[in-house]
């Protein structure tokens, strides 16, 4: 597998200045761009297969692509905030379009397209449901993988219980086991696919400090998270419905069958309403498909590089 080129720009905002880092795959001058964003404690290296698999398709097919793969403030090699209280959404919807606009003085966008895993759904729908952003592009594809307007307590309740933790692992090893043990609901993966996962989720620690690893973000990623009750979520998905009814262009919605965070009356509704997406369900998944599998990628690759 090729690798990916390292990128980073300034956003500024009221977070305040900070680094975002973004990796970039195939043709940079592509009239394509293909933005995939990750989940909550997540990295752009999660989408390597997927984006792998858009450049090669897009290749084959004479429409090469543009696909990026940014690491969300406080993740991955982004910077970490001075206050915690803004890793929200909004944050993140302001971070996208300082990276489009730079992305469109580099090259000249024809069609966007939008991949969200959980969270990166998330910021999609504030980006593209959002009525009159100066985006350099309208909205050509859109896929939302395993997240939708309503956001079901009992997940929130789970991911709290391994979110943001500090911790130390002596090898990958170790610390690929360790995250299994907490993303079971990922879904089957070899041991190689699962650590080839866990790699970019990896920060080395330096030898004064003990060595070893540790995850790569910033554990106050959590706060909000934390800070989140029932009742937040409820008026949470008035305003995320809204933004999906606004949504026109066509768009995929991929559901683990198992998952606790999308109910299957959220995912049935959304093939009733806005955008009227298109399912697909993975069997024996639950949140949230990791998009290596090639029974995953290839519905995606079709959707996104489809010339209907």
């Amino acid at each position: 597998m090729s690798e990916p080129t390292l990128h980073d720009i300034l956003c500024e905002g009221p977070a305040g200045p900070h680094r975002m880092a973004w990796w970039q795959w195939g043709d940079p001058h592509a009239l394509d761009l293909i933005v995939c964003v990750h989940g909550l404690g997540r990295q752009g290296r999660d989408f390597d297969v997927l984006a792998q698999a858009l450049v090669e398709a897009g290749v084959a097919r004479g429409r090469p692509v543009r696909v990026v793969c940014p690491d969300i403030a406080g993740r991955g090699r982004s910077q970490w905030l001075a206050d915690p209280q803004h890793y929200v959404p909004p944050t993140y919807v302001g971070d996208m379009l300082v990276l489009l606009q730079a992305l469109q003085q580099q090259a000249p966008i024809a069609r966007l397209s939008w991949v969200g895993t959980s969270m990166g759904g998330l910021i999609g729908l504030g980006l593209l449901g959002t009525p009159d952003l100066p985006l350099p592009a309208p909205l050509h594809r859109l896929v939302l993988n395993d997240v939708g307007p309503v956001t079901e307590w009992a997940a929130i309740q789970r991911i709290r219980g391994y979110i943001g933790g500090q911790v130390r692992f002596a090898t990958e090893e170790e610390a690929a086991r360790a995250l299994w043990a907490v993303s079971a609901s990922f879904g089957p993966h070899t041991p190689e696919q699962w650590l080839a996962l866990t790699r970019p989720q990896l920060r080395a620690l330096p030898a004064e400090q003990g060595g070893g690893f540790t995850l790569h973000y910033d554990p106050a990623i959590a706060l909000p998270l934390r800070q989140a009750t029932e009742q937040s979520l409820r008026d949470a998905a008035q305003v995320l419905w809204a933004l999906y009814e606004h949504i026109t262009a066509p768009t995929l919605l991929l559901r683990g069958a198992e998952s606790d965070l999308l109910s299957t009356a959220t995912a049935q509704a959304m093939t009733e309403r806005g955008p009227r997406a298109r399912m697909i369900e993975f069997a024996g998944v639950g949140h949230a498909p990791t998009l290596v599998a090639a029974d995953q990628v290839a519905p995606v690759v079709d959707f996104l590089l489809s010339s209907q």
